[in-house]
């Protein structure tokens, strides 16, 4: 099912057309003197009554459900289905009419209804769109539909279908027009009436300006599947931001933005370059050597004999531009020596090769060093890696592969180019690397000095934790040198006076913990802002991996701490509830399953944690604050935080371990949250209904691969059979036969999961 929502200021234009179909049904009415037989002129007025007594843009909402082609509702459920939706994103008690259509080929009805309320207030419509997906597919459940596409590339609107329009169905010909200028606006920044016309007629949408006296008007036509091409629409008709003015405003806007010349310069930049690559280039071939080298949608142009004369690159900031509007010397015709051939052919001589085989060399030994679980320093890494091993390495790599397409030669041939920039390369970046790790283990001794000369721990307690602090920092001490935790190739002198330090016991840190908590003591220490400490969420559990640490840290430091920490997890926790939430009750209920409370403090709300050592909260946004408090019961929901809070804590769920193994959840890493559940008994603080979708997403057969694994043969029966409340799994803890895992230790050093999704731990 895919539902949308729109708002407009016009009711009438809305009824005309939803009630102007055909082969139409009026399902029902909600909140009016009848469910089934209210006047729909009456209707009308009621709604044109309430929407003018407000001067928002946004006064009547117009809603569509559709499910996927060849699925069904009969009207009664298609009638539940809409009041479903209605309740959920808070129109539950407005007046609303819904409306079956059958003029396609996939079911779908039409809701329309007023967001403005009897007493002249306007429904609180902040995170309307994301609530309305949460909302879709949770009534996909509901209801037995097919859920909707997950990827925005997977809706777009059909490009070689022409639309199905009735001669006389002027206003679904304008709604047409209107979505698809939206969206096309939306995606691209528009300079021009001709770029718009182009990018519109792949939808077969065609466009007429006209000049008045310097004043620019616009039309829109629909050629459509019965031959039958619609009449022009003025375009103030199909929407007063369409019209001719408003369109050149925007584009207007779009030319002299700051960022279109550093476009230009970036893209002249990666065309040149890709250029000094090749001897010669088959134009046909250029979009996927763009696309492969540089990343680029590249569209070529043909002329009337079929030959290709120019291209246009569709770049990621939404800009269009040609190969002229780029430099004026970088098209296809300005180019005839290096396109003239049809045989791609690169130039094994040039400068950029050698580049290029060098750029592959520095990423094979950055990713094998990441792949390996070396706990050695990264110049160590170079110094032992043999070209054997990284050539290996280098042929896994797009970019290798990118150069051995196009390159044409024998491999005897590539070995020579790549064992010329081998050794140098090696050279380079053992320097490189040597010199960074040096200044960042004199980083290292700076921030020890800080902490004891700032007190950042409490006296008596200071000395004591200095070995913690050492080691939370990826550090030894010994004899008043500072090394690496992992290496003694550098070496910095550091005086901590002659108290001695407690015996040095095994002690692991990962990676990943041990520069967000060099962060944080940063940070702490020269007084940084939020902003320029850039806390990760996972901040949150460095008391858990470092808690004699933290237990020490002074007050006015901890407290600080504990602000950041929680901002920078509520920040990251609102965004990935999004996909669930489906109200302002649901986005508090979240909170208050993971052990967060909200409350109010000098009339503003604030988040808190059951996990502060101290009570710090945070003041939320006013757009979110604004959202939460549209709540008619929201005083009576921040009294029940109390008891689900409390049961939190009866059931010993008051531990970071279980916000951690829900934060293993939502990444996705099943695997070791059931470790952390089957081993030590840690069961995640989530959502029922999140733990729910990821038990349904793999979480369960993991629990009972990991049982079968690692435990008594009565828990392996109990998962076996399928139960699926986790509640239901809970006992005490049994003696662990071995520790295979640690999911503490392992979960920020193992790098190959984070490639193409955006973690930066």
């Amino acid at each position: 099912m895919i539902a949308r929502i729109l708002y407009r200021n016009n009711v009438e234009i809305v009824l005309n057309y939803v009630l102007g179909k055909v082969d139409n049904t009026i399902l029902g009415f909600q909140n009016t003197y009848s469910d089934t037989d209210t006047n729909t002129k009456f209707f009308g007025r009621v709604l044109y009554y309430l929407g003018n007594r407000h001067e928002s843009e946004k006064r009547y909402v117009h809603a569509s459900l559709n499910l996927p082609r060849g699925e069904q509702l009969d009207n009664a459920d298609f009638f539940e289905l809409s009041k479903a939706y209605m309740n959920h994103m808070g129109y539950g008690e407005q007046p609303y009419m819904v409306v079956r259509h059958h003029d396609t080929k996939h079911e779908h009805v039409h809701i329309v209804s007023t967001t403005i309320k009897e007493d002249c207030l306007q429904i609180n419509l902040s995170n309307d769109f994301r609530r309305n997906v949460a909302t879709q597919k949770y009534l996909e459940k509901q209801f037995g539909l097919s859920p909707s596409p997950e990827k925005r590339a997977e809706r777009k609107l059909p490009l070689n279908a022409k639309p199905e329009f009735r001669h006389e169905d002027i206003n679904g010909v304008r709604y047409y027009i209107q979505d698809i200028l939206n969206n096309t606006l939306q995606k691209y920044k528009v300079k021009d009436f001709n770029e718009l016309s182009h990018l519109l007629e792949k939808h077969h949408i065609q466009v007429k300006t006209v000049n008045h006296s310097g004043r620019v008007g616009v039309s829109y036509g629909i050629e459509v599947q019965d031959g039958y091409r619609s009449r022009f629409i003025n375009g103030y008709t199909v929407h007063p931001q369409l019209s001719g003015p408003k369109l050149q405003k925007v584009f207007e806007h779009n030319q002299s933005s700051k960022l279109l010349p550093m476009v230009k310069k970036r893209l002249e930049k990666q065309l040149r370059t890709t250029y000094g690559l090749f001897r010669t280039i088959n134009p046909e071939h250029l979009p996927d050597i763009l696309r492969s080298h540089q990343n680029l949608d590249c569209r070529l142009a043909y002329d009337a004999q079929g030959q290709v004369v120019d291209f246009s690159i569709y770049d990621k900031t939404g800009y269009v531009l040609k190969s002229g509007d780029i430099a004026i010397d970088i098209g296809i015709l300005q180019n005839p020596r290096l396109f003239e051939s049809e045989y791609t052919q690169m130039y094994a001589e040039s400068e950029q090769l050698e580049l290029e085989l060098q750029r592959c060399i520095k990423e094979a030994y950055r990713s094998s060093y990441q792949d390996s679980w070396n706990r050695t320093l990264f110049s160590e890494h170079i110094e032992k890696m043999s070209i054997k091993i990284i050539v290996t390495e280098m042929a896994r790599s797009e970019r290798f592969k990118f150069i051995k397409k196009y390159l044409h030669t024998d491999n005897r041939n590539l070995g020579n180019l790549i064992q010329a920039q081998f050794d140098i390369i090696k050279d380079k970046l053992y320097g490189t690397e040597s010199i960074r790790e040096e200044g960042e283990l004199q980083v290292k001794a700076g921030l020890i000095i800080q902490a004891i000369d700032q007190q950042l721990f409490d006296i008596p307690e200071q000395r004591e934790v200095l070995f913690e602090l050492m080691h939370s920092l990826g550090a030894n001490y010994y004899n008043g040198i500072l090394t690496f935790a992992d290496s003694y190739r550098h070496k910095v002198e550091l005086d901590i006076g002659h108290e001695s330090l407690p015996n040095q016991k095994e002690f692991y840190a990962s990676p990943g913990f041990i520069r967000e908590n060099q962060k944080v003591v940063d940070g702490l220490l020269n007084d940084k802002t939020a902003k320029e400490i850039g806390l990760m969420p996972t901040s949150i559990f460095l008391p858990l991996m470092f808690p004699n640490l933290y237990g020490a840290m002074a007050p006015l430091y901890r407290e600080r701490f504990e602000r950041l920490a929680l901002k920078a997890y509520h920040k990251y926790a609102e965004r990935i509830q999004v996909s669930f939430e489906k109200s302002p009750n649901d986005y508090m209920e979240f909170f208050n399953a993971k052990g967060f409370y909200f409350e109010k403090q000098e009339g503003k709300l604030c988040i808190g944690s059951i996990y502060s050592k101290y009570p710090v909260s945070v003041p939320l946004a006013q757009k979110t604050q604004t959202y939460l408090e549209s709540l008619s019961n929201l005083n009576k929901t921040l009294d029940n935080q109390v008891k689900i809070l409390d049961d939190i804590r009866t059931d010993g769920r008051d531990n970071l371990k279980n916000l951690w193994s829900g934060y293993l959840l939502e990444r996705g890493q099943y695997k070791k949250a059931a470790y952390l559940f089957v081993l030590d008994g840690v069961r995640p603080n989530l959502p029922m209904k999140i733990v729910e979708h990821h038990m349904e997403n793999g979480f369960k057969e993991t629990l009972v691969a990991v049982s079968k694994k690692q435990i008594d043969a009565r828990r392996a029966r109990l998962i076996k059979r399928g139960v699926f409340a986790l509640g239901n799994l809970l006992g005490g803890k049994n003696a662990k036969e071995e520790e295979v895992f640690n999911g503490f230790k392992d979960e920020l050093t193992d790098y190959s999961k984070y490639k193409g999704r955006g973690l930066s731990i």
